[in-house]
């Protein structure tokens, strides 16, 4: 049971009621965390506005749904990770091989193994990455827009892992575990 209350639209102040509007809006459902974040309209308007803002950058959304599902599985965030999978497998159409392979920083897709390499560097250290690390990305073909990308995801998707964690959001969906 979430620590904090799902705010339903309904019984919404009316500046959590539109919030929650824009994301039914814009996404077809209103998830859970969604509902947890607007007790705090400001937070749920942080997470909204940067999760919009990278959605327009160079990183294809498969890629940025890669990040996630990694950034979950490390952080060990069972609310994401059951998230995540359903996007990546329902929307962004990844199988499921992919999508375990996501899991473990791996991919088929050169361009996107590169990118989770990264990512996975960046959530191993905490955010101390070496010139190596970077170097690594550039000569994989990430470009530097890429590579602040790759941070700016795996720091978002950090966020929304904390999150739910802390408030043990209401899943969703089917439960989805982080793996050993």
């Amino acid at each position: 049971m979430s620590r904090i209350p799902l705010i339903q639209p309904d019984a919404a102040t009316p500046a959590a009621a539109e919030l929650l509007a824009d994301v039914k809006k814009a996404w077809g459902v209103t998830p859970n965390m969604t509902k947890a974040m607007v007790n705090s309209p400001a937070v749920l308007k942080a997470y909204l506005a940067f999760s919009e803002a990278l959605s327009g950058g160079e990183l294809r959304p498969a890629v940025r749904e890669r990040i996630a599902l990694l950034t979950a599985q490390e952080n060990g965030c069972d609310y994401c990770l059951a998230s995540h999978i359903q996007v990546a497998t329902h929307v962004v159409k990844l199988d499921q091989s992919e999508v375990e392979q996501a899991r473990q920083a791996k991919s088929a897709d050169p361009h996107a193994d590169a990118a989770l390499s990264l990512a996975a560097a960046v959530l191993r250290s905490r955010g101390g990455i070496t010139d190596g690390d970077v170097d690594a990305a550039r000569t994989a073909g990430l470009s530097d827009a890429e590579i602040a990308e790759v941070i700016a995801e795996v720091s978002l998707s950090t966020f929304t892992n904390y999150f739910n964690k802390a408030v043990a959001t209401d899943l969703d969906g089917p439960l989805a575990r982080y793996l050993p």
